[in-house]
This record gives structure tokens, C-alpha cells and sequence, in this order.
């Protein structure tokens, strides 16, 4: 979109790929490493290739990024999209964004800067509340009339100091994780709980990582701890697609690189994925009763 913003800027026509037109240039986007490939002929003098799905070094030039995104690519989405900040000092093996963007958390935008009077904001920062212009980018939401949906998540670690500031904003959804079993952040969704504005469990969902380095015991207790203090798991599964294709069927050979025990476990995580995700499902019954439909002996 903001490549988009750029060329119009200079006067070029820009559209999407059409097969059989000729093209100056002809951008591809890729996000994740195991996003399909476009394989339709593309015919034009360049072709550029961006998104961490072909490289981590993928970057916009400074002029480009700066730019307000090209809404009128989406006329079909009505919210504004953006980065406040990029970065984050976590730097989970799990998750690129320190390797791509860096270990810390600095403030790459403001608000007007994507903003256009849109009434929802979906902002895409990893780490927001590290960042140590928090207060002043949480003031710019508060202010900006439109309801937000922390995309990536907030740190639940870091929400104590800046409830007031938060309590201020208009929520469209809050998105957390709890994603190290090991760490025990049950206080923390319980302060949160207890003096965030936001009192709708739905709108207060949390990211669950599994088939990284927890049982699924471990799965459990915390999908359970955060429906007990009103919050709205989430289950996310590490590297599904070199287990399963896009419809949930097993690759052909994913016997021959997994161990049965890894196997075994892969399947539970993703009847456990499509349980919680189910919300109808998984506030009408339990897990136990979901298995045995399933022909899936619970461990």
C-alpha cells in the first residue's frame, strides 16, 4: 500500500497483476516462508520480490515507509492499518521480529502518520508497551476517536504502570500471549482483569503457543487458567505446515521426518486448536468429551 501511495505520488498507474498484460514493473509480496508461490506467468521488465516470506533484509526505502498507506488498494477494508513502533527486546527463538527489525522497541510513526479518520485501527506493532515512547503513542490513540485492535498483541508483563492510559482507548480487541508454559503469568491477566475498562472475555484474547516446547498438560492448565480470570484463548500451533497441508491433512512425508511421539503430539495440539478456536464448541463442552468424537484417546 505504501509502495502504491509512492508511484501514484510520481504520476505512475498502478493496478494489480492482470497474466496477460505487460508491466514496467510488477511487485510480489510474501509473508510467511511457507506462503504459496503466485506461479501465473508475470510479464514485465522487473520484477521485485519483498516480505519476510523471501528474506529478513526485505526493507521499504526510508521515503516509501513514511508514507500513509494507499487505502484505496482496499476499498473493501474501511480500517486504517499501521506501526506506531517496530522492534522488540524479547527476542523469542519462535519469532523473527528481533532478527528482523531489532531487540528494541522504538517509535517508528505516530498516529497521523496512517491515520485518516477511519473508525477502527488495526495496528500492527510487536511489543508497543516496550517501547519508551509509550505513554506518548498510547495518548494518540486514546485521542483519535476510532476503536483499536492491538493486532500482534500488547506484554501483558507491562500493562501495570499504563492501565489508566489503556483504560482510555477505545478497544475494537485486545490480543496478549502467554506462550512460555514456564512462566507464570497468571498474576498479570489477573491485575489486568481486574482494572482493565474492558470487561468482555471475547474481546480480551490471549495466543497460546503449542507443539513448541509444552505438553499438552501444559496446553491445558493455561487455556484453563485464562478462562477462569476472563480471557479468550487462542491457539496458535509452531510450524503446522511441516506437518499438515492448508486443509489439515497430513504432508506425505511427515512419517518419515517425525518421530511418532511428535506425531501423536502434533495431532492433540491441533484437535486442541480447532476446539478452543471453535468458540461454540468450546464454551458448550469439554475437551474430553470433544476428543472422544474425534477417536483420539486423551492422555
Amino acid at each position: 500500500m505504501k509502495i502504491s501511495a509512492a508511484h501514484k505520488a510520481a504520476g505512475d498507474c498502478v493496478e494489480w497483476h492482470v497474466p496477460i498484460k505487460h508491466y514496467d514493473r510488477v511487485y510480489m509480496s510474501k509473508i510467511f516462508t511457507n506462503s504459496p508461490v503466485y506461479e501465473a506467468p508475470i510479464l514485465a521488465d522487473e520484477i521485485l520480490r519483498g516480505g519476510t516470506g523471501y528474506g529478513l533484509e526485505n526493507r521499504l526505502p526510508d521515503d516509501i515507509e513514511s508514507l500513509c498507506p494507499d487505502y484505496d488498494l482496499y476499498p473493501q477494508y474501511p480500517e486504517a492499518y499501521g506501526f506506531l513502533t517496530r522492534g522488540c527486546p524479547r527476542k523469542c527463538n519462535f519469532c523473527c521480529v528481533s532478527s528482523k527489525e531489532g531487540s528494541t522497541s522504538r517509535q517508528v510513526a505516530d498516529l497521523q502518520d496512517f491515520h485518516r479518520g477511519q473508525r477502527v485501527i488495526k495496528l500492527l506493532d510487536p511489543n508497543l508497551l516496550a517501547c519508551p515512547d509509550r505513554e506518548r503513542l498510547l495518548i494518540q490513540l486514546a485521542n483519535c476517536n476510532a476503536r483499536v485492535d492491538f493486532t500482534q498483541g500488547l506484554d501483558i508483563r507491562l500493562t501495570k504502570d499504563i492501565m489508566p492510559l489503556l483504560n482510555k482507548i477505545k478497544i475494537k480487541m485486545l490480543h496478549f500471549a502467554w506462550d512460555d508454559p514456564r512462566e507464570d503469568l497468571s498474576g498479570h491477566f489477573s491485575f489486568f482483569a481486574e482494572h482493565s475498562a474492558e470487561r468482555r472475555a471475547r474481546n480480551r484474547r490471549v495466543y497460546v503457543l503449542t507443539n513448541y516446547w509444552s505438553s499438552h498438560a501444559e496446553d491445558m492448565r493455561r487455556i484453563e487458567i485464562l478462562v477462569r480470570i476472563g480471557f479468550d484463548p487462542y491457539v496458535m500451533i509452531y510450524d503446522k505446515h511441516e506437518f499438515v497441508n492448508t486443509r489439515g491433512r497430513w504432508l506425505p512425508d511427515a512419517q518419515a521426518r517425525h518421530t511418532p511421539e511428535a506425531l501423536r503430539h502434533f495431532k492433540l495440539c491441533q484437535h486442541l486448536q480447532r476446539y478452543v478456536n471453535m468458540k461454540s464448541i468450546f464454551y458448550s463442552t469439554s475437551f474430553a468429551d470433544y476428543i472422544k468424537t474425534k477417536g483420539f484417546e486423551q492422555p
